[in-house]
C-alpha cells in the first residue's frame, strides 16, 4: 500500500480528531468505504488508522479529564499537596469551605447504598459526639430535602422550619451541637446526588446567594475527590499501556501541551497568592495575545450574556469574551483582544482562566468579608465591656494588626440624607459600613454597625489631633459614599486591653459630640468632644458630667487624691475671691506664698492657658459640678 494510500485513510480520522466527535463517529469512515465497495487494503488502513485514532482520541480524552480535575481542584491545591488518601482530602475541603464561609461548623455527608442510610463523613468545629455519629434515613432532615431535589437548601432557624422532616435523632443530634442556621448542597456525581456538603452557625444567621455558590464550588471539589479516588486502582492499572500511547500525544499534540502549561501557570500563580490581573497576563503569555479583566458594564452585552448562558468563549469581532460568574452573580470579563482566530484548547484556555478569575474574586472578597466581620467583633466587644481578659484582647487586636496600648479615638459616623424608603436606607447604610471598614482595615483599626451608624476605633498618630481625625474621617466617607457624613469623635483613649471600659464610655462621649454637630446645623462636618467644652453638655441629649469634671479638672482631683494636697480647695477659693491671690489666702487662712505655689502647680496640670476667659469659665463650672456631685459631708 503506498504511503499517500496511508495518509488519506488517517484524514478522516484526524478531522474527527479535531472537532472531537464521539467515539461512534469513527466507524463511518469505514463503514462508507465498505458500502461503496473500496478496495480491501483500502478498508484495512482505514481500520488500522481507526483503531489508532481511537487510542490518540482515549488519550486526548485523558488528558483533558486530568486538566478539568486540576481546573476544579486549583484553590485548595496548597492544602492539598502532600495528601494521599480520600480522608485527608476530605477533611482538607471541609476545612476550608469552614474558614471561607465564617461559619461554626461545616461536615459532610454521604449515601451507604448497602444500609440505605446516610451517615456523617467529616466533620469540622463539631463538638458533639452524638452529632458526628449520626445516621439518618434517606428523606430526613434538611439533608434529605437536599438529596430528593439535587438542589441547595437553607434555614436561618433549624427548629422552626416545617419545610423538611424532623425527626427525634436528628434533632437531638443538632440540638446537642447548638445549630441554629444551617446550609446544605448537594454531592453529585453525573446526575446522582452522592451525600450533602453543609456549612452551620450556632447562631441566626443568614448565608447570602454569593456564600451559597461557593459552599456549591466546594461540594464540586468533593464529588471531584471521590470520584479521583474511586478511579484510582483503575488508572494505576492502566499505566503501563499509557506509555506507549503518551509518547503517540507527544508527537501529535502540541496544542494539549499548551493547555498543560497555562494550568501549570495558573496554579502556581494561585498558590503564590496571585489576583485576578495576575491571571490576565499569565494567559496572554499563553495566547500570545492581550487579556484583559474588564468589568461587566464596559463588557459587549450580548456577547458577555451568551458567554455566561453556555459557559463558553463567544467570538466578538475579533475580540473572545469569556463570562467571568459565579452562580447568578456576574463579575466582568477576561477579553482576548484583537485574536480572530482561536483554536479549540486556547478556547478552553481561555474559560479555564476566566474560572479561575471568578473563584480568585469570590475568594478574596469571602476573606476580606471574614475580615470585616473579625473586626467588627471585637470592637463590639470593646463597647459592651463583654472581655475583660486584657492578654485575650491584646492577642485578638494583634491578629488584626492593632495594637490596643497606643492611643486611639472612637468616632461616630452617620448618613446626613434621608433615604426614599427603607430599602434605599438599607443600600446607603451598607455603603458606609463597607467605607469605615476599608478605613479601619487600611489604618490598622476596627469598625462595626451600630444603631443605625457606623463606629470606628482609629490609632492617633503622633502630631494628630482628634478634631483634625474626625474631620479628614468625616470627608473621606462623604467622597466614599457620595453623601454627606457626619462624624463625632472622642477624646483620646489609650490602654484599651487594660480598660476596655474607656472604649464604652469614649463612644459615649463621641455620640454626644455628634447629636452637638447636628443641633449646631454642622451635617456633614466633624469634630471632636473637646471642641465643645462644656457646650457639649447643654447641647447633648444625655449629659455625661462625670466625664466633663473628669476631663476639665480631673488631674487636680487625682493629685490632692494621692498626695492629700488642697488644690481644688485653693482653685475653688481663688475663682470665688475674683482670682484675687491676697483675697485667696485670707479665705484659706495660709501664706500668700502658699496659695501662689499651689496655683502654680495647678497650670502645671492643667496648662499654661487655664486662667483664659473660656478655660476659666470651663474650670468654674466644673468646680461647682465636682462640688454637687461630691457625697455631703455631715
Amino acid at each position: 500500500m503506498s504511503r499517500d494510500h496511508a495518509k488519506s485513510a488517517e484524514t478522516p480520522f484526524l478531522e474527527l480528531l479535531a472537532r472531537g466527535a464521539s467515539a461512534d463517529a469513527y466507524e463511518q469512515p469505514v463503514l462508507l468505504a465498505r458500502a461503496e465497495g473500496g478496495p480491501a487494503d483500502r478498508i484495512d488502513a482505514l481500520e488500522r488508522a481507526k483503531d489508532l485514532a481511537l487510542r490518540v482520541r482515549s488519550e486526548l480524552e485523558g488528558r483533558r479529564r486530568r486538566e478539568a480535575e486540576l481546573s476544579a481542584l486549583f484553590e485548595t491545591a496548597h492544602d492539598l499537596a502532600g495528601l494521599r488518601d480520600l480522608d485527608a482530602v476530605l477533611r482538607a475541603i471541609v476545612q476550608r469551605a469552614r474558614s471561607l464561609l465564617g461559619t461554626d461548623v461545616a461536615y459532610l455527608s454521604l449515601n451507604d447504598p448497602e444500609r440505605g442510610d446516610t451517615y456523617m463523613r467529616v466533620t469540622e468545629g463539631s463538638v458533639a459526639a452524638r452529632f458526628q455519629q449520626l445516621r439518618l434515613g434517606m428523606g430526613e432532615g434538611l439533608g434529605g430535602l437536599v438529596a430528593q431535589t439535587a438542589r441547595p437548601y437553607v434555614t436561618d432557624d433549624y427548629f422552626k422550619d416545617a419545610r423538611f422532616q424532623h425527626t427525634g435523632t436528628i434533632d437531638a443530634g443538632v440540638r446537642d451541637e447548638g445549630l441554629v442556621a444551617i446550609l446544605g448542597v448537594p454531592l453529585m456525581l453525573g446526575h446522582h446526588v452522592i451525600g450533602v456538603l453543609f456549612a452551620a452557625d450556632r447562631r441566626a444567621r443568614v448565608f447570602e446567594r454569593e456564600q451559597i455558590a461557593l459552599l456549591g464550588s466546594f461540594a464540586a471539589l468533593v464529588s471531584a475527590a471521590i470520584d479521583t479516588a474511586n478511579l484510582l486502582a483503575e488508572t494505576r492499572s492502566a499505566l503501563a499501556g499509557l506509555e506507549r500511547a503518551n509518547e503517540i500525544i507527544r508527537d501529535r499534540s502540541g496544542v494539549i501541551e499548551r493547555a498543560s502549561d497555562v494550568h501549570d501557570r495558573l496554579a502556581e500563580l494561585v498558590l503564590r497568592g496571585g489576583g485576578v490581573h495576575d491571571v490576565a497576563a499569565a494567559v496572554s503569555q499563553v495566547l500570545d495575545g492581550t487579556v484583559e479583566f474588564t468589568e461587566a458594564a464596559a463588557a459587549p452585552e450580548h456577547a458577555l450574556e451568551a458567554s455566561r448562558a453556555d459557559g463558553h468563549v463567544v467570538r466578538h469581532k475579533n475580540d473572545w469574551i469569556a463570562a467571568v460568574a459565579a452562580g447568578d452573580e456576574l463579575f466582568g470579563a477576561l477579553v482576548l483582544r484583537g485574536h480572530p482566530g482561536l483554536d479549540p484548547v486556547d478556547q478552553l484556555t481561555l474559560e479555564r482562566a476566566a474560572m479561575v478569575t471568578s473563584l480568585l474574586l469570590l475568594a478574596r472578597r469571602s476573606a476580606a468579608e471574614a475580615e470585616q466581620r473579625v473586626r467588627g467583633e471585637l470592637l463590639d466587644d470593646l463597647l459592651d465591656a463583654r472581655d475583660r481578659d486584657p492578654r485575650l484582647l491584646d492577642d485578638r487586636a494583634r491578629r488584626l494588626h492593632a495594637d490596643l496600648s497606643a492611643a486611639h479615638v472612637v468616632l461616630v459616623a452617620r448618613l446626613d440624607t434621608t433615604a426614599a424608603d427603607a430599602d434605599q436606607e438599607a443600600v446607603a447604610r451598607r455603603r458606609l459600613w463597607a467605607a469605615a471598614s476599608h478605613l479601619a482595615a487600611t489604618r490598622h483599626g476596627l469598625a462595626a454597625a451600630r444603631d443605625g451608624g457606623t463606629v470606628l476605633l482609629l490609632p492617633l498618630e503622633d502630631g494628630d489631633e482628634a478634631t483634625d481625625l474626625a474631620r479628614r474621617t468625616a470627608r473621606h466617607l462623604g467622597r466614599a459614599v457620595h453623601e454627606a457624613v457626619t462624624v463625632g469623635a472622642s477624646a483620646p483613649v489609650r490602654d484599651l486591653a487594660a480598660r476596655p471600659d474607656t472604649v464604652a464610655a469614649a463612644h459615649t462621649e463621641a455620640g454626644r459630640c455628634l447629636d452637638a454637630l447636628r443641633l449646631l446645623g454642622r451635617c456633614g462636618d466633624g469634630a471632636a468632644a473637646e471642641d465643645f467644652g462644656f457646650l457639649g453638655l447643654l447641647l447633648a441629649g444625655d449629659q455625661n458630667v462625670p466625664g466633663f469634671v473628669e476631663r476639665t479638672i480631673g488631674q487636680v482631683v487625682a493629685y490632692d487624691e494621692r498626695r492629700g494636697t488642697e488644690l481644688v480647695r485653693t482653685l475653688d477659693a481663688y475663682f470665688s475671691c475674683g482670682m484675687s491671690p491676697a483675697r485667696t489666702k485670707e479665705a484659706l487662712h495660709v501664706h500668700v506664698n502658699t496659695v501662689a505655689q499651689r496655683l502654680e502647680r495647678v497650670g502645671r496640670l492643667l496648662g499654661d492657658d487655664w486662667q483664659s476667659p473660656e478655660r476659666a469659665l470651663e474650670i468654674q463650672l466644673a468646680l461647682r459640678l465636682h462640688r454637687l456631685s461630691a457625697p455631703t459631708r455631715h
